[in-house]
């Protein structure tokens, strides 16, 4: 499931100048979505690359068609100033209700926004899940029970969105009934409470990796071959690199350059990553061939635990170099292989820390991940493929 923040900058926020404060803060923390009233959308627009989404005014049908009152929203929400925050009361039978008509007929309406104030408006968004593509709910008190209601009975036909204040509050969202809501709501004005939001959003959809030692079985000098280091556009910490390898079942952990070297400076940007024709680990659990890296491209940098984060690829710059052909065995008593570039400054995991690929011997235990799936085009199959 692929996480959210929404950012909440409506007039509720103050004035234009404040919520283009808090706007501004949340582009540069990287929230998805910001939602705000229909006459701010062309502004926002003007500030940054966002998903935008606006409370229906009067006349819903307005925001669907670009020009009539600038760039159309990308979401149209209904229930601010109406039965979903408590304006207007709920009518006893929802099927007369005026915020599910919007929903249901042909306004340009997909998202709804309910204040759960009692059992009475937990009753009412479910009933608006049912209709809407979005559904926002926020709690006065904020509070666990109503969300995991919630999560329980709508499932997928919706992008629950619970409405939160604190990064905090927001991990709890991502992580009730360990399903979790797919999006929150933020509302606040702390620039580091959104960063922080957004931070917990990447953490709670990350893979965490079952990291293994293999055995070297053997280790040997070869010819020359077309080398690639992939620079990214993140410093990557002292435990950091990425997963390579000739068989993609089999990955070593190759170190990311951040030590310092008697013969050139610390590259902590960059993983010398070995050949063009090995993996490389990407974000979904998918891998690609070094030759195919190029700027704008995700790849996964993993640490020594098996915690990983997303990078994106600033160029991948390949040259000729001399290399080692590393062999391993895991655990199951699988043979796996990679080359790497002969030289000191590449270095594997080992148990004690790190180890530089022309220190290494037979019998030495070098980090590995290994999966017992084949892979056809990067993705994992169920399929007999020989690798050797």
């Amino acid at each position: 499931m692929t996480r959210s923040v929404w950012l909440k900058a409506d007039d509720e926020v103050g004035d234009w100048e404040a919520r283009k404060r808090r706007i501004t803060a949340g582009l540069e923390a990287g929230v998805d979505w910001v939602l705000v009233d229909e006459h701010d959308v062309e502004r926002v627009r003007d500030l940054g690359e966002v998903n935008v989404a606006a409370f229906a005014g009067d006349d819903v049908h307005v925001m669907e068609a670009e020009g009539v009152d600038g760039p159309a929203a990308d979401a149209v929400i209904v229930g601010k100033d109406g039965e979903g925050d408590g304006t207007v009361d709920l009518p006893s039978d929802f099927s007369g209700s005026a915020d599910l008509s919007g929903l249901r007929g042909r306004d340009g309406a997909n998202g709804g926004y309910v204040r759960i104030l009692n059992e009475e408006y937990e009753a009412f968004a479910q009933a608006v899940a049912e209709d809407a593509e979005h559904t926002i709910v926020v709690s006065e008190d904020w509070q666990i029970i109503p969300l995991e209601n919630l999560i329980a009975r709508v499932g997928e036909e919706t992008t629950l969105i619970a409405g939160v204040q604190t990064a905090e509050d927001a991990r709890t969202a991502y992580e009730t009934l360990e399903i979790g809501a797919d999006a929150v709501l933020l509302d606040t004005d702390s620039p580091d409470e959104i960063r922080e939001t957004c931070e917990v959003r990447d953490a709670v959809g990350r893979e965490t990796l079952d990291l293994q030692y293999a055995e070297i079985t053997a280790i040997e000098q070869t010819g020359s071959a077309d080398r690639v280091c992939v620079d990214t556009g993140s410093i990557m910490d002292h435990d950091e690199g990425m997963l390579v390898g000739s068989m993609a079942r089999g990955l070593f952990f190759v170190h990311a350059e951040t030590a310092e070297s008697p013969y050139v400076a610390s590259r902590p940007f960059r993983v010398n990553a070995g050949a063009v024709h090995a993996y490389v680990r990407t974000p979904g659990g998918e891998t690609k061939y070094l030759s195919e890296l190029s700027s704008g491209e995700e790849v996964q940098v993993v640490n020594r635990d098996g915690t990983t984060r997303e990078a994106i690829v600033g160029r991948a710059k390949i040259e000729q170099r001399p290399m080692f052909r590393l062999q391993a065995e895991t655990d199951e008593g699988d043979t796996i292989e990679t080359l790497l570039q002969n030289a000191e400054t590449i270095k594997v995991a080992t148990p004690d820390d790190r180890t530089a690929v022309t220190d290494l011997e037979v019998g030495d235990e070098v980090l590995v991940y290994h999966e017992d799936q084949a892979r056809h085009f990067g993705e994992a199959v169920e399929e007999s493929i020989i690798e050797k």
